[in-house]
């Protein structure tokens, strides 16, 4: 219906692209058995593997596995061994199983079951005419670990796709697509015509794929080779090789060193934080933040001086500077960053209008302040911020780190 995006597309096909596989169609489908028997029956025609997601579920909307199998003329069969495992979780939570739920038991004749560990509905696997068929429950926390453990390594024993690294992602960050391409070009156009290059940009990155479409040409080392040099020429825009975030790389990096780090936050909300505490084992580093929307609660908070608000207001780089200074003494952090400015729709002025953000940054040495310009949406405004706060930080660190580096060939 186009209320919800459609997260499991982009999680499937990102999963399947890693192997060099690529979706070739994908429907979103009314919970109407008419829908479902019609766009089914196009796909089976067409497809050699067809995963669904969804209906699966105990209730009256859940039509996916009665509709499938009226289609192709099987049963459902009552399965104990799902039955024992809905009624123990259901035990587990403190909660009856209804009657509803035991259509959840209910498995089509031929199909292998797919264990459900995080939920009640169990996917299948059903192998019929040469054909693959996938059937996996619609909540995100269920549907990804049942993918990930028991349908990509299944998909890859069948053949059905590459067991290898597709391609070589760059992640970089600070750094635009158009700039990005007329940076690397050179490099692109040496390596000639089986070279595929791609550009995703997301969240205030943007990745680099590098692939070969003929390795009898461009062997997996030469595009090693390629990615070596794009690394060299993007300098400090170069954030790693693969998919690690950014937030986790400032944290490996602190720990490496046993430094701590605090936050505080205006017009983010919390979603600095938020982007720390998303990394597991954060807390060996990450020790709290403050979210401190008006000046008062910044005064009493983080101790900023009312002096600072008065004559520069909060949306300013000394407040910012500030902020970051009174959230590392306020949680004894090595190191603070901090984030305000006028997220709007509201707020802003004509010298510093809407999208207009200061980030602060403490260290042992030194403190620095940085002023940023979004005109966009408040939710746009927000998630840039904290993006634009964490390459910063990145970056000082790296800074750092060369600092000490000629510090230590000096002495």
């Amino acid at each position: 219906m186009g209320i919800r995006p459609n997260s499991h597309l982009t999680y499937i096909g990102k999963q399947l692209a890693k192997l060099g596989h690529t979706i070739q169609r994908n429907v979103v489908i009314r919970d109407q058995p008419a829908d479902i028997e019609r766009i089914f029956n196009e796909s089976w025609e067409h497809s050699d593997v067809i995963i669904t997601t969804g209906g699966l579920g105990p209730t009256t909307d859940d039509l996916t596995r009665e509709t499938i199998s009226e289609i192709f003329g099987l049963d459902l069969l009552h399965d104990d061994g799902v039955e024992q495992t809905i009624r123990e979780r259901f035990a587990r939570i403190g909660r009856e199983v209804t009657e509803n739920n035991l259509r959840q038991a209910k498995i089509l004749d031929g199909a292998d079951v797919l264990p459900n560990d995080y939920g009640t509905a169990p996917g299948m696997w059903l192998c019929k005419d040469g054909k693959h068929l996938v059937m996996l429950p619609g909540p995100p926390h269920e549907l990804y670990p049942m993918f990930e453990e028991q349908v990509l390594p299944r998909l890859q024993k069948e053949g059905l796709v590459g067991t290898g690294q597709a391609y070589l992602q760059l992640r970089t960050c600070g750094v635009g697509e158009s700039h990005l391409e007329s940076k690397l070009q050179p490099i692109f156009d040496r390596a000639g015509d089986a070279l595929l290059v791609a550009y995703c940009a997301h969240d205030g990155l943007v990745d680099l794929r590098l692939s070969s479409q003929d390795e009898q040409i461009l062997s997996w080392s030469d595009v090693e080779a390629v990615g070596d040099e794009c690394r060299e020429i993007l300098g400090e825009d170069f954030v790693c090789f693969g998919e690690h975030n950014v937030a986790q790389m400032i944290l490996q990096q602190l720990r490496a060193v046993g430094r701590t780090l605090a936050v505080a936050e205006s017009c983010t909300g919390g979603l600095l934080a938020n982007a720390f505490t998303d990394v597991p084992g954060a807390s060996k580093v990450f020790l709290g933040g403050a979210v401190c929307y008006t000046n008062a609660v910044k005064v009493e908070i983080l101790g900023v001086p009312e002096p600072i608000l008065r004559q520069h207001g909060a949306v300013s780089a000394e407040c910012a500077a500030a902020m970051a200074t009174g959230a590392a003494e306020k949680f004894s952090a090595d190191h603070a960053v901090s984030v305000t400015g006028f997220a709007g729709p509201g707020g802003g002025t004509s010298r510093m209008p809407v999208g207009t953000v200061f980030i602060g940054y403490h260290s042992p040495g030194g403190v620095w302040s940085r002023r940023f310009d979004y005109p966009a949406d408040r939710l746009t405004v927000k998630a840039r911020s904290v993006a634009a706060a964490l390459d910063w930080v990145r970056r000082k660190l790296k800074e750092s780190e060369m600092e000490d580096v000629l510090s230590s060939m000096i002495t």
